[in-house]
């Protein structure tokens, strides 16, 4: 299933401009090579999910008004991450705390503006917990 997320874990939007890392609070008290180790609950924006920079997805309405306003030039807008449900798939033989599965470079979350959030970096490089 792929390397176990931990804190840090290096984030990529497909119409976000920039990375993003995932922060992860050591709630669980669960850790993996010296991190807070990730799972599927954590997703919230601001708090996990920091923004991507600028967003280019014509579905997001800062990004369709600022295109308007450039008379249709596509125009990017500051990034804000709407994400209303948790990552997917995750790891459902590992709970951590056991609660929620472990989040793994393979989970992918989706913004309700469209954009597709994929892990580029575990943040960390061993599978054992």
């Amino acid at each position: 299933m792929g390397f176990g997320v931990v804190n840090g874990a290096l984030l990529q939007c497909a119409f976000g401009m920039t990375p993003s890392v995932l922060t992860v609070l050591p709630e669980s008290r669960v850790f993996c090579g010296g991190m807070p180790a990730a799972n599927i609950m954590d997703y919230q924006p601001f708090v996990n999910i920091c923004p991507f920079g600028m967003c280019t997805c014509p579905a997001n309405p800062a990004v369709a008004a600022a295109t308007a306003a450039a008379l249709g030039v596509p125009t990017p807008a500051p990034c804000m991450p709407v994400l209303l449900s948790p990552w997917m798939p995750g790891n459902p033989a590992l709970l951590i705390g056991g609660m929620y599965p472990a989040l793994t470079q393979e989970s992918k979350l989706i913004c309700s503006y469209g954009g597709i959030i994929t892990i580029n970096t575990a943040g960390q490089f061993s599978a054992e917990y």
